[in-house]
């Protein structure tokens, strides 16, 4: 097999996956800016004090049990900046 056959197939395969990293990375942003937006409007656009802080908590136990790690109530509150920075650009 020539070095320059490999080396071709090599770069479209290199390029795929630099496709798929780029797409799945959007499509991860995208996501989290929706759960921040889905956060917010079950709040009515505000965060109340302990309705608020309560159904972080009880969305992050339960994201946590069906997803894994990465949901904590920190995150979460950040998913809800994120929409409420975008909504006012």
């Amino acid at each position: 097999m020539e070095q320059q056959f490999y080396q071709q197939i090599k770069h479209i395969l290199l390029e795929a996956r630099n496709k798929v990293y780029q797409t799945a990375n959007f499509v991860m942003v995208e996501a989290y800016w929706n759960i921040g937006k889905s956060i917010v409007e079950q709040q009515d656009g505000y965060e109340k004090a302990e309705y608020g802080s309560r159904l972080i908590a009880e969305l992050s136990k339960q994201m946590t049990v069906d997803f894994g790690k990465g949901f904590t109530p920190t995150n979460l509150k950040y998913m809800r900046q994120f929409y409420l920075t975008g909504v006012r650009i």
